[in-house]
């Protein structure tokens, strides 16, 4: 009933048909803020997966593994490599022997004992014992970059989650190979997109950073708050509408995605809108009744009393 009267208030021109709009619920969806496609940078067979449509799961869990055989296998040979500090402590040592016998040769030069030839090869066996021990320290890191690389490659075997969400779908199973397709989709659904399509005759009264009141169309649902995130600047010609957008905290999951549901707007301010009085209501009690013409006629009886 109360629709009814607004509406007729347009028609008789008494009301804006923006304040009318405003007033009514705007239809509305739930939809997640962020949707991903998982797949895998490489090909292989899944060897396991961990997670079923509707799981919940944090950013870097695995969801699935793929045979990773050699790629384990690489990462024990390199890490081997990398412990390998022998060539290096050999180096050192001879290092060490080749500054002592250069110092000596310098003490028997200086005393005559030797040649100064002799000097200059215990000096050259120095400089050689230094190379070494530097090329024996260079391997070493090469070895450990190789054990990062055969890490990394193994990492590949594991897929895991880009975001925080809920597994909207899974497409493979043990013993599949993968190649290009997905593997899984995952929706985050805290916070919750609200997404709406509006007349263009509220265009401008409507921003960022406005409260709307939406109401999710489930049994006992109470409303919560939506915060308006986007306004469209683009309006559909063929429907004469466009798009906003809210957003909602979802940090408990409670809400779900995919539900339809209804957002008041609220109330235009009173002093670009002046309520207009209604004709269907009834006239206030005590209200003053007219009092009559100045100019009336005076009648025959009026004469006569005086």
């Amino acid at each position: 009933m109360r629709n009814i009267r607004l509406f007729a208030l347009v028609f008789a021109g008494l009301l804006p048909c923006e304040v009318v709009l405003a007033a009514q619920p705007l239809g509305c969806l739930f939809e997640p803020e962020r949707l991903a496609e998982i797949g895998s940078p490489v090909v292989g067979i899944i060897a396991t997966v961990e997670v079923d449509r509707g799981s919940k799961v944090r950013k870097g869990q695995v969801l699935a593994t793929l045979r990773a055989d050699v790629e384990r296998a690489s990462v024990n040979v390199a890490n081997t490599r990398a412990k390998a500090e022998a060539d290096v402590r050999t180096a050192e040592a001879n290092l060490k022997l080749a500054r002592i016998t250069q110092k000596r040769s310098e003490d028997l030069v200086g005393k005559k004992f030797i040649s100064q030839q002799a000097l200059d090869k215990s000096v050259a066996e120095t400089t050689i014992a230094e190379q070494k021990l530097l090329l024996a320290r260079e391997q070493l890191d090469v070895a450990s970059g190789e054990l990062g690389l055969a890490r990394a490659q193994l990492g590949l075997r594991s897929i895991r989650s880009p975001i925080d969400g809920i597994i909207a779908e899974r497409y493979v199973s043990p013993g599949e190979r993968v190649e290009e397709k997905a593997l899984f989709k995952v929706a985050k659904i805290n916070p919750l997109r609200v997404e709406m399509v509006v007349p263009v005759v509220l265009y401008g009264m409507l921003n960022t950073d406005m409260m709307l009141s939406v109401t999710p169309e489930l049994p006992n649902a109470q409303p919560v708050d939506a915060k308006v995130i986007l306004v469209d600047k683009l309006i559909d010609g063929a429907s004469n509408t466009f798009r906003i957008r809210a957003e909602i905290p979802n940090d408990d999951l409670s809400l779900p995605s995919g539900v339809r549901c209804k957002a008041e707007l609220p109330d235009p301010p009173k002093s670009t809108v002046a309520k207009p009085a209604d004709p269907f209501d009834p006239p206030p009690s005590g209200a003053l009744k007219l009092s009559p013409k100045p100019n009336a006629p005076v009648t025959s009886k009026a004469v006569q009393a005086k």
